[in-house]
């Protein structure tokens, strides 16, 4: 029948194969896949797999090494534990904790909940529990029952492969943040792969820390202060710390800088500030701006909750007050709000703070505003209109004045002017014959240009600049740099509005101010005038002079080598003269060779020092010279003659030769008297020698 064609009314069906549906090969079992150990085929026949056909001497499946070797031990199965078996009552916990926001309440405004979150391997459920806090009103434990919590819409759960420590799961909309976990949980998630992070630190429930910190500090008890007061009142009535202060209040709308006077009373630790009124301040005379009371040193400090309104401070809420030690010079203390700094204090703070608190107080510091300096005048820049000094003058007063000038200046050059001749440069062919007569004023330092006309070539001449000051090429416009005679030499060029001139040639008179003024001109311009002139030939009247002076000297030169080459022989008024330690006229600094109408002949002799008497140094033979006829009295023929022929030299010489030949007239003719004897003499020289001292007798 299978050979037969799959015709119709040739195909025949086995009518006992009512199933043909295909066998399963587990079995299903508390939800667990069971393999089965034999199944069938399409409608329960048996497979041709099964059959003793398909089995071969090698299939290694089939083979049974009992027949051959003999029955062996059978090894023991091992034991199968399903997986809700194995992982019974073995859960993953993670410590973790969500924030709850609290409203329309004053004392808090969120909640830090801590939640253990517990995961059970055998079923994949997830559980979260909240420890019980003792007195918190809130119904706390099992937050969320045991089931899988789904993670996304689409039916996917949480698993423990999506669980770490420091990861933010989000169960039903609440975030809760791990933090830690146990050890089995970190062993396990190794085990598996995943390695657990640091454990970090719980954040604290705000509210709960607040409750703790009270119900601490109603624990403690306030001990009674051993200050006595009224000790202190009478030791220290009437003892003032006193402070100058200011505030400096700019910084607000119409503020200024106000001065007070902090005083500290020491009887009772109270601080008052007064305010210190000027005359015709504009302000209220308040006496006070702060009454004696203690001052808070951080007047911020208070509870969130405390009702200022109708309630003032009290030691309870105030932690610190100012004390002497907190107020020193230099310093800044706040006065209810108000930043006042501490500048000077008194001499009883001073000494009460050295002497009681072992400190020292700061230098006063200076606090006197300083004048600020006047803007800086802009000086606007010239319009052109007029010379730039008078529009300078009208910016520096409101009424406008005329500049001033030197009138002295003026006085002494007037009509004085320095020439200058000047040429084009060479720009167009035209005006390479122009020449120009720059005319420099000394009296106003201005320049003006002339240009001499030239006949029979089209040029008229005239003025070609008026009077004004020439301001030097690429000079500052509001301050200019203006030519001077030092920038005028043969060769120079200058700028005359954009037009350049080349400087050919000056006038004796430049030449002669300039040796007049040598110290106001260089000596490159000084020289390259000098030998302008000299190749110009206007300096031979300085040259003549000049050769006239050099011959004089060499005639006085020579006329004194004439006395130095004649020999000297001593005559009898020498040696008189050495004799009585009388140098020669010429030969003594302190008388000059000049004509004097004292006594030539000046003794000199050397006196011992300290109780010496004088000497009496009278010479035997007295000399007297005429007196000096005056040049002034001669007839005109005279001083013709004196003058023509004799120079003032050669009078001196003249005069003092005549005076030598007297002198030795005497010397060697004395007067015709018995000549003394050689004792007289002897006698003579001893008396002129003689010297006596205070406590001894006379000896020559």
């Amino acid at each position: 029948m299978a050979g037969l064609p799959k015709l119709p009314g040739l195909t025949f069906t086995d009518p006992t194969l009512t199933s043909y549906h295909l066998s399963q090969t587990f079995n299903v079992c508390n939800g667990y896949k069971i393999p089965k150990s034999s199944f069938v085929g399409v409608g329960n026949r048996e497979l041709d797999s099964h059959s003793v056909k398909y089995v071969t001497s090698t299939d290694p499946i089939r083979y049974d090494p009992s027949l051959t070797y003999g029955k062996t031990k059978d090894v023991p199965l091992q034991m199968f534990k399903p997986h809700y078996a194995l992982y019974d009552q073995k859960c993953l916990t993670f410590k973790a904790f969500f924030k709850q926001g609290v409203v329309e309440s004053p004392n808090e405004y969120y909640r830090v909940r801590h939640v253990n979150i517990i995961y059970f391997l055998e079923d994949d459920t997830i559980t979260v529990m909240e420890p019980k806090t003792p007195n918190s009103g809130i119904d706390q434990g099992r937050l969320l029952k045991r089931h899988k919590i789904p993670k996304y819409e689409d039916g996917e759960f949480w698993h423990w492969k999506d669980l770490a420590v420091g990861k933010n799961i989000v169960f039903y909309g609440i975030v809760f943040h791990m933090v830690d976990c146990d050890v089995f949980t970190r062993e396990y998630m190794a085990s598996q792969g995943l390695i657990m992070a640091d454990a970090e630190q719980l954040p604290p429930d705000p509210y709960t820390q607040n409750r703790l910190l009270h119900s601490q500090q109603n624990n403690f008890t306030k001990t009674p202060s051993a200050d006595d007061k009224f000790r202190r009142f009478l030791e220290y009535d009437g003892k003032i710390l006193k402070f100058k202060a200011i505030w400096d209040d700019r910084d607000s709308e119409y503020g200024d800088i106000r001065k007070y006077e902090v005083l500290y009373f020491l009887a009772d630790d109270t601080i008052a500030v007064k305010e210190i009124h000027t005359k015709n301040d504009g302000r209220d005379p308040y006496s006070q701006l702060l009454r004696k009371t203690k001052l808070p040193k951080i007047w911020t400090d208070r509870p969130d909750n405390f009702p200022s309104i109708y309630l003032e401070f009290s030691d309870d809420e105030v932690t610190e007050y100012y004390q002497p030690k907190d107020l020193r010079v230099g310093e800044t203390i706040f006065v209810l709000g108000r930043k006042m700094l501490l500048y000077d204090c008194d001499n009883f703070t001073r000494n009460y703070f050295k002497k009681a608190l072992c400190m020292e107080q700061g230098v006063a510091i200076d606090i006197s505003e300083k004048p600020k300096p006047p803007p800086e005048k802009k000086i606007p820049p010239h319009d052109g209109i007029g010379s730039l000094e008078d529009s300078l003058q009208n910016t520096l007063t409101f009424m406008p004045k005329p500049p001033r000038k030197d009138v002295v200046k003026q006085i002494l050059n007037a009509n004085k002017y320095l020439r200058y001749e000047m040429k084009m440069e060479d720009i167009h062919p035209e005006d390479s014959i122009r020449r120009f007569v720059l005319f420099y004023s000394l009296a106003d330092n201005t320049c003006k240009i002339f240009e001499p006309p030239i006949e029979n070539s089209g040029i008229i001449g005239g003025k070609y600049l008026k009077s004004s000051l020439l301001a030097k090429p690429n000079s500052n416009p509001l301050d200019p740099d203006y030519y001077s005679p030092i920038d005028f030499y043969i060769g120079a060029v200058i700028t005359v509005f954009q037009q350049r001139f080349i400087i050919t040639g000056a006038d004796l008179y430049v030449y002669r101010y300039m040796q007049a003024n040598s110290s106001k001109f260089p000596c490159e311009v000084i020289e390259n005038i000098r030998n302008y002139m000299f190749n110009q030939g206007h300096l031979k009247d300085d040259i003549d002079r000049q050769v006239i002076d050099s011959q004089e000297d060499i005639k006085k030169v020579e006329r004194a080598a004439i006395g130095k080459e004649l020999e000297y022989t001593k005559t009898e008024m020498d040696r008189c003269l050495e004799r009585f330690n009388i140098a020669p006229i010429g030969d003594d600094p302190q008388y000059p060779t000049e004509l004097v109408k004292e006594e030539l002949v000046m003794p000199e002799h050397n006196v011992p020092p300290f109780g010496i008497q004088p000497v009496n140094n009278e010479c035997a033979y007295p000399i007297t010279t005429p007196p000096i006829g005056s040049l002034a009295c001669k007839n005109e023929a005279q001083r013709i003659a004196t003058t023509e022929y004799d120079t003032e030299e050669e009078k001196i010489k003249k005069y003092y030769d005549k005076v030598l030949r007297e002198h030795k007239h005497i010397c060697e003719n004395p007067p015709v008297e018995e000549p003394p004897k050689e004792e007289d003499c002897l006698i003579k020289e001893r008396k002129a020698k003689c010297v006596k001292f205070a406590d001894e007798k006379c000896e020559c």
